[in-house]
């Protein structure tokens, strides 16, 4: 049996989405078009916050395989990207909140008290999801933890609380899955599997810092000038000195107690320097997209972040949340703490001249037919 012909209402449910911005009551009818209009883009942030777990979820399962498909990657950078358009189009709408004076906010403001977009339960999935770590959270207000926020107010199970403790247990996150990606990443030809391979890279980073501290001496000959003091030279010095010292322990993950972890960290340090280092390689071509793409995925992120803040400082100034957060207090320390690709930001302080880079070996094994370094 044929089905009917689809109509555009029928398929995008338009009548059911155009009857539910009347908020807490009964119609719209009797609200103002700025209450319609707050009500209306937070709508519309929760769908794009449903696409940013859709294209977040495919990611992660993507980069959970091991191996991961080298013909995939491709699919892995163009969900990061469209993430990154999606946290544009979300920032993009606090313009639009702008539109509102202070006085027109607080018309309506205190119906939503103690409510708070603190308790969306998306944006909590999507940072967990990308690896956010639970003590890096910034307290909201007197709640003991994050997730206490996300309850009832009489301390039952939400249906927030309930998709956020789901997200926690769904492992592994997007950032562990890259980790395990970058670990397995051959660095001059060698593999984890690869006897000797802790030599190889050990040799590597070695060959890298080395090259490093030259780079740093570089640097410093050409900040010299005329008119410097003494002080200043000797300021001049420490500066560069400390980027050496910064690098090494950087790179041989020196911040890291645990020895065992302390290693397969450095691999992976190793492992983002290698490929943003000889990115013109053909294996190592779309990995350094994934890399790239990461960064932009954050960057949208914290943009995003930083928006909000301003916007709400715009509106409101730094009175108390609805919640009773700090309010743009709040929001900016989440713009400033709430980083999850710490180490993949962290190499471009690393990163040196092409023509100051350690000899390629094994150039065979990453798809180049010319000689071996």
């Amino acid at each position: 049996m044929a089905r009917p012909p689809t109509t555009y209402w029928e398929y995008i449910r338009v009548e059911d989405l155009l009857k539910l911005q009347s908020g807490l009551a009964e119609t719209e009818e009797g609200l103002s078009n700025d209450e319609v209009l707050f009500i209306t883009i937070h709508q519309i942030d929760e769908l794009w916050f449903k696409l940013l777990l859709r294209e977040l979820i495919s990611i992660r399962d993507l980069f959970a395989q091991s191996p991961v498909p080298e013909q995939s990657l491709s699919e892995g950078v163009r969900g990061m990207r469209r993430m990154v358009g999606l946290f544009h189009q979300v920032a993009q709408h606090f313009a639009l909140m702008e539109t509102m004076t202070t006085r027109d906010y607080l018309a309506f403001r205190d119906k939503l008290s103690p409510a708070s977009g603190f308790q969306s339960a998306q944006l909590r999935e999507i940072e967990i999801l990308m690896g956010l770590e639970s003590k890096l959270r910034v307290p909201l207000g007197g709640e003991s933890t994050y997730m206490d926020a996300l309850k009832n107010h009489d301390g039952s199970d939400s249906p927030a609380s309930r998709r956020v403790s789901r997200r926690l247990e769904d492992r592994p996150t997007l950032a562990e899955a890259v980790d395990a990606w970058l670990w397995r990443t051959p660095i001059q030809g060698s593999t984890p599997q690869d006897e000797g391979d802790a030599e190889v890279v050990r040799g590597f980073l070695d060959a890298y810092l080395a090259q490093h501290a030259a780079e740093t001496q570089r640097s410093r000959r050409f900040a010299e000038h005329e008119g410097l003091d003494d002080e200043d030279r000797a300021r001049l010095d420490r500066r560069y000195e400390d980027e050496r010292r910064r690098a090494r322990e950087f790179l041989l993950a020196e911040d890291v107690e645990d020895a065992e972890e302390r290693a397969r960290r450095s691999r992976i340090r190793a492992a983002l320097v290698f490929i943003e280092s000889y990115r013109e390689l053909p294996l190592l071509a779309w990995p350094r997209e994934v890399v790239d793409a990461i960064v932009a995925m954050e960057q949208a992120s914290l943009i995003f972040r930083q928006r909000h803040a301003r916007m709400v400082e715009r509106v409101i100034g730094r009175r108390p949340g609805t919640g009773g957060s700090s309010g743009v207090d709040y929001l900016d320390k989440t713009a400033l703490t709430y980083r999850v690709f710490e180490d993949v930001w962290a190499v471009r302080r690393l990163q040196l001249r092409r023509d100051a880079l350690p000899p390629l070996e094994q150039a065979r094994f990453y798809g180049l037919v010319a000689d071996e370094g």
